[in-house]
């Protein structure tokens, strides 16, 4: 392969590595891996089986559940505000998101989107130029109009530790709670989603003390809850997960170790705030369970995946943690949950499908992706350094192949026929008569005195009269042959005097320099078509 083939090549290659990278990556969720979990067959052939008795048709609403966005701001790498590191870092962060839910979870359409908290790093840290500065950002990344709402779409916020901060912070700073409650809403509410309840709980206030405002309003909330009848089954929303022992199994979904409790408090005046604190108290998420009673539990706060069962008054309860999707909260998995919700109206409360069905989908790996990119890097440089200057064109050597294997096939076809041939030549046939009058031809080896008669033949035929002239030239080719012979006995040409260590290597960078120019000329502007195509408002 000559040096231009090779520059070729990896154009190519760079070409359909910033496409998958940058764009194919995030197409793979909803076209291969992942789908409505209603509709997969195992999950959907009872209700199918039902529909064609005609009993009733199943019906679900869709919705998509994310966790745990935490946008980068000055909080979060210890970086100077504005400072150039930062930006970088923001954008980056920012883009993969808006990736993975423009082209990752809004092509499976969903009804209803879920926000289970954390939505900046720093939030109750941020003044209120940078929490509004924040919220745009947000807004961009998720499709959201000036409200935070989608015109389409229904969409439900949880508050989370990184927005709003734990019972300590509210003594010190209570305005974050009532920025919080001006930008997303509410902290404590419930809300209808096909026929199931969905009961939103400030998990951040749960464990304060009871004298504290804001502990006793969400216990008030939850008081308030219990009272009304069940009537659907529910859905408990939490952005710190329930109580679970030290080391509990999370499943095979999870990618990093188990976290276990960790609490830290501090006095404030008479009381002893927490501030931070893994999961509920065990005394908080047993009351949660036994008043609320759900049938599933949403939460986040882990930034990674983790499925458990808890055990109530009312039997086993199963709770899933989603990991974050964002691919810079230290999971190199990021993901987001497809869930679906039944609406089938069906006599007497009485539910034939399942009510809740989820379906965990993993996005692209991003830090996987920027890895490949440095090792093709190297690759390529490695590649272009040390390529053999000299050698046969790739197209050439492609037509040689060809031709080795024509020249086989055709071997192979004529062997059988040169093998008939080549007896053929050994023997002579002799006509015979038998009785009746019939003629019959005999094979019979032709005899010795023949065959040598004949090659003797050949060899006078062959035999000529070599001129004076064709002496004088043979004589003159022997000279020239014994010449060489003395130069080199293997027969080979001198080589020609080689070129300096140092030209050899100027001259290897200068070509890897004008290699690199052509593939970035071709591939830089490729990749910037496809950053700002996803940044862009659509």
């Amino acid at each position: 392969m000559k040096q231009h083939e090779l520059t070729v090549l990896l154009c190519l290659i760079w070409a359909l590595t910033l496409l998958y990278g940058e764009m194919f990556a995030f197409w793979v969720p909803p076209f291969f891996t992942c789908s409505w979990p209603h509709l997969t067959p195992s999950s959907s052939s009872s209700s199918s089986s039902k529909a064609e008795n005609g009993s009733y048709q199943a019906d679900y609403v869709k919705v998509a559940v994310i966790a745990d966005p935490q946008l980068m701001d000055r909080t979060s790498l210890g970086l100077p505000a504005k400072s150039l590191a930062l930006e970088i870092a923001e954008f980056y962060t920012d883009l993969n998101m808006r990736r993975s839910f423009f082209a990752s979870v809004l092509p499976f359409k969903p009804d209803v989107i879920l926000f289970l908290g954390d939505y900046f790093d720093g939030g109750p840290y941020l003044s209120d130029e940078e929490w509004q500065e924040s919220f745009s950002r947000f807004k961009h990344i998720f499709g959201l109009n000036a409200q935070g709402k989608y015109t389409d779409i229904q969409v439900y916020y949880v508050p989370g530790n990184h927005d709003i901060g734990y019972g300590s912070l509210h003594s010190l700073k209570p305005e974050v709670i009532q920025r919080y409650e001006e930008t997303f809403g509410i902290r404590n509410y419930n809300f209808a989603v096909g026929k199931v309840n969905f009961i939103t709980v400030d998990a951040q206030t749960v464990d304060g003390p009871p004298q504290k405002n804001l502990t006793s309003q969400t216990w008030e909330f939850v008081k308030n809850i219990s009272v009304d009848g069940i009537v659907h089954p529910r859905v408990l929303l939490t952005h710190i997960p329930l109580y679970r022992p030290d080391n509990t199994y999370c499943g095979p979904d999870r990618s990093s170790p188990v976290i276990n409790q960790r609490i830290s408090r501090t006095v404030i005046g008479n009381t002893n705030d927490i501030t931070y604190q893994n999961y509920v108290f065990e005394d908080s998420s047993k009351n949660l369970l036994d008043t609320i009673k759900p049938k599933l539990i949403l939460s986040g706060h882990d930034h990674d995946q983790c499925t458990i069962t808890h055990e109530s008054k009312f039997g086993p309860v199963n709770e899933q943690t989603l990991g974050s999707i964002s691919w810079q909260q230290g999971n190199l998995y990021p993901s987001f949950m497809l869930l679906s919700v039944s609406n089938s109206a069906v006599p007497n409360a009485s539910i034939p499908e399942e009510p809740l069905l989820t379906q965990l989908c993993y996005l692209p790996m991003q830090t996987h992706i920027y890895i490949w990119y440095i090792v093709l890097y190297i690759l390529s440089i490695l590649a272009l350094l040390l390529w053999p200057t000299s050698g046969t064109s790739l197209w050439n050597q492609c037509w040689s192949l060809l031709g080795y294997c024509k020249q086989g096939i055709a071997s192979i076809l004529s062997r059988s026929e040169t093998k008939e041939k080549d007896e053929d030549a050994n023997y002579e046939y002799e006509m015979m008569w038998d009785a009746e009058g019939s003629m019959h031809l005999i094979k019979k080896p032709l005899k010795a005195s023949i065959v040598n008669s004949s090659e003797g033949s050949l060899g006078e035929r062959g035999n000529a009269v070599m001129r004076p002239s064709a002496r004088k030239n043979t004589a003159q080719e022997a000279d020239l042959s014994v010449k060489v012979d003395m130069a080199d006995p293997l027969g080979r040409i001198p080589h020609k005097t080689g070129k300096s260590m140092t030209t050899i290597i100027i001259q290897r960078l200068l070509r890897t320099i004008r290699a690199v120019v052509v593939i970035a000329a071709v591939n830089v502007p490729l990749y910037m078509m496809l950053l700002f195509k996803d940044w862009v408002d659509k």
